[in-house]
């Protein structure tokens, strides 16, 4: 076996607040290795609490990478993860052939994994018509537009926001097709093995999770962080759960509780879609949230030693 063929990348998976960063620093101090950050909410340096970024005490533990490295207003997107991602592993490989890769942002995962999916180009005056619709009509007309010609992408994307939903939306508009059936068609060869943790729970604990982390977040000053950010409420980094809720509650749409259960309702609707997401994947080694991590690293183990 040379090291070309041992290097591996073990990447964690699931739900949010499911206890993926835990396991990682794990893992990472198991096999003294970095950490790869694959949570498109947690690049940026202006988000801490709404984004559930890892502790001070959780980011020393082991070496991160793509925690809080941008600025909302830095135009960034999954194509330039792939390409910084690829690139920072090219040079950890090389100090250790085992790294790890954690995150629930399933599109992100997908583009370092296998790459990215290949899409027609769409006339960009489809565009500029979902844009009036999205100002005249609200967001709800679109995701009813997807619910219609794509549910698969409308139980897996991240319909709250505007602009995934109108990249799926010009795609099907465009060609005449589903934005799901361009997904996922051909692999891109990678130089390194995978093996997919991924951790779950049941349904009810799950969003048990999530609601006590969102009742956390508020007590750690979320609706301060919100505020701060609320002059720049447009930027395509903030169209997030957890901000959009107390940004409506700052306009006077909605009161306080209510912002509050929405971001617990909106969570749990996003775990479901993680869930809905990673599903379709044969490849991922499902355990569930409270599984010792020595278990896990057991299984780990047994399966580096068939590559």
């Amino acid at each position: 076996m040379n090291s070309q063929q041992t290097k591996t990348l073990i990447t964690i998976v699931g739900p949010t607040a499911i206890g993926k960063t835990a396991l990682s620093i794990e893992l990472a101090n198991h096999f003294n290795c970095d950490i790869i950050s694959c949570d498109s909410r947690q690049f940026y340096k202006e988000m801490t609490i709404g984004t559930a970024v890892p502790e001070p005490e959780e980011l020393t533990a082991a070496t991160h990478h793509f925690i809080q490295n941008i600025s909302i207003f830095e135009d960034y997107n999954v194509g330039q993860f792939e390409r910084d991602s690829l690139k920072t592993l090219e040079f950890l490989f090389s100090k250790n052939p085992i790294q790890i890769m954690v995150g629930g942002s399933g599109l992100y995962v997908n583009a370092v994994l296998n790459g990215l999916d290949d899409f027609p180009e769409v006339d960009a005056s489809i565009r500029e018509k979902l844009k009036q619709e999205l100002q005249e009509k609200g967001i709800a007309y679109l995701q009813s537009q997807l619910k219609t010609l794509d549910i698969e992408s409308f139980e897996t994307i991240a319909i709250d926001n505007p602009h995934r939903i109108m990249r799926a939306l010009e795609i099907c508009l465009g060609t005449q097709k589903p934005y799901s059936s361009f997904k996922n068609k051909q692999k891109q060869a990678r130089d390194f093995n995978t093996i997919l943790i991924g951790l779950t729970a049941e349904r009810s604990e799950i969003y048990s999770r999530i609601n006590q982390r969102v009742d956390h977040m508020m007590q750690k000053g979320l609706l301060e962080e919100a505020k701060k950010l609320y002059p720049y409420k447009n930027l395509n980094a903030l169209q997030t759960v957890g901000y959009r809720e107390l940004f409506d509650y700052f306009d006077g749409k909605i009161t306080l509780d209510f912002a509050i259960e929405e971001i617990k309702k909106n969570t749990r609707r996003f775990a479901k879609r993680q869930l809905t997401w990673f599903r379709k994947d044969d490849r991922i080694l499902w355990f569930d949230y409270k599984t010792n991590s020595q278990l896990i690293i057991k299984a780990i183990s047994e399966r580096l030693a068939t590559f």
